[in-house]
């Protein structure tokens, strides 16, 4: 998936760093880099669905980055923490 623009919310990172201890730099490394995609919900309004990003840090973390993909091939990263272990059962068979 290309991604054009990474939009940030000021409470989304707030919650990304304080709950689950994630950058917003490991999260750009993650969506800019290689990445398996999922649609893991469809959004309320056209255009609007929410994925889900499998990545690895060059630090080597896991992170699961959940994310809205607007028309203009912006997103919106919602959440991101540390893969579970299916998550990463489902990444690494890449």
């Amino acid at each position: 998936m290309k991604i054009n623009e990474i939009i940030w919310k000021g409470n989304f990172v707030e919650k990304i760093k304080n709950k689950h201890h994630v950058t917003v730099f490991e999260v750009e490394e993650v969506l800019y880099g290689r990445k398996k995609v999922y649609r893991v919900a469809k959004g309320d309004v056209a255009g609007g669905n929410v994925y889900l990003a499998l990545g690895k840090t060059s630090a080597g973390r896991h992170l699961s980055v959940f994310f809205i993909v607007k028309r203009t091939r912006s997103v919106l990263p919602i959440s991101a923490r540390d893969m579970d272990n299916k998550e990463r059962r489902s990444y690494e068979r890449k």
